[in-house]
């Protein structure tokens, strides 16, 4: 399934749920391989207990990472599945 391309200003600071509606954290920035420009991680702010109990990976800054190969839709929301999360 492929996803609509957006402008990464587009998905900044839009909240990130799994799809079972879980609140994880606000999207801060995006990480990519420079010289291919794959998206890596979504890197994650204001992140919430559930999202902190997960055991997911974390920057040098200590900020929360979550696979961009997670994201099932992006709209008002950036919709994750937890099951790729873990």
């Amino acid at each position: 399934m492929a996803i609509e391309k957006k402008p990464h200003k587009e998905i900044l600071n839009k909240p990130v749920v799994t799809k079972e509606g879980r609140k994880l954290g606000i999207i801060k920035d995006i990480t990519f391989e420079t010289r291919t420009g794959e998206l890596i991680h979504l890197v994650i702010k204001d992140t919430t207990p559930y999202s902190n109990q997960l055991n997911l990976e974390r920057s040098q800054e200590k900020e929360l990472l979550i696979p961009y190969n997670s994201i099932i839709a992006i709209g008002d929301f950036v919709v994750v599945s937890e099951e790729d999360l873990i």
